[in-house]
Formats: structure tokens, sequence, C-alpha cells
């Protein structure tokens, strides 16, 4: 097994009643965007939401997980599969990475099937630029399934 690894996880405010059961699943299981750390051992030293539209809290958070030894920052999930999805994801990505020093991984958990299958009617994710933000968390139809 390689060295720890800390990480902080920043999930939208609509979800701000979330306990985090997908993500720490996931985390445990080594599934979705957590698949990276399959080797690893992983410490998490920060769970938080961005505080809502446009982000208020993503300074403040990244601020605080970095001082608790923070090397990478998870943009949760539900930054994509939200209605819509967060226009700021670029936005938050640029600025931690460049404030801050730490890598960001847009997603935690697989995306469950539900939400694949309503962004596809509505068309959220059809622009290129969607297969990037959405490639760690795109995971088999029947791991997309336990995720619902």
């Amino acid at each position: 097994m390689n060295p720890k690894t800390r990480i902080g996880i920043i999930i939208c405010d609509r979800y701000r009643r979330c306990a985090g059961g997908k993500c720490f699943r996931a985390l445990k299981n080594r599934e979705g965007a957590f698949s990276i750390y399959a080797d690893t051992e992983v410490e998490l030293v920060g769970y938080t939401t961005c505080d809502g539209c446009p982000g208020g809290n993503i300074e403040y958070a990244a601020e605080e997980m970095t001082k608790n030894g923070a090397e990478i920052i998870h943009l949760a999930t539900g930054f994509i599969v939200g209605y819509p999805p967060c226009p700021y994801i670029d936005t938050f990505t640029s600025f931690l990475e460049q404030r801050y020093k730490v890598k960001v991984v847009v997603g935690t958990h697989p995306i469950p099937q539900k939400y694949l299958e309503m962004h596809r009617h509505l068309g959220s994710w059809e622009a290129p630029e969607w297969k990037t933000l959405l490639a760690r968390t795109m995971a088999d139809k029947s791991t997309r399934l336990s995720y619902d």
C-alpha cells in the first residue's frame, strides 16, 4: 500500500443535509472518483458544503482542509448530477488549484443511474467538456444502479 493521502470533500449546498452515505461508501469501496486510491490509504480531513451559489464557502473550506493536510479536494458528484449541474465547477477547480496548490478531482461516488437517465433526457451533458467532468464517476450500469 502506498503512503496515506489526505483528502477533503466539498458538496453542493443543495445537498447540505446529506450525511455523506454515498460518498463514504464509495470511498470505502474505492468506487467512482475514489478508484484512484485503489492502493492508497486515505484520510478524510474535511467534509462541508460550498455554502450555495456562487460558492461562498469554497475559499474558507479549502483553507481549513489544507491546514489539516489535504492534498486533494474532491468536488462531490452532486455538483455534476444536480439540476442544473453546477455552473461554477471550472471556476472552483481553477481557484482551488491555484490558490491552495491542491489537486482537485471532480466527483466522489458513481453517478446514480436515475441521474444519468434524466440528464441524458434533458441533454445536460451534451457539451464536449462534460465527457472529462463525468469520466471519474461514470461506472458500469450495475454499479450506477446500486447508487440509486
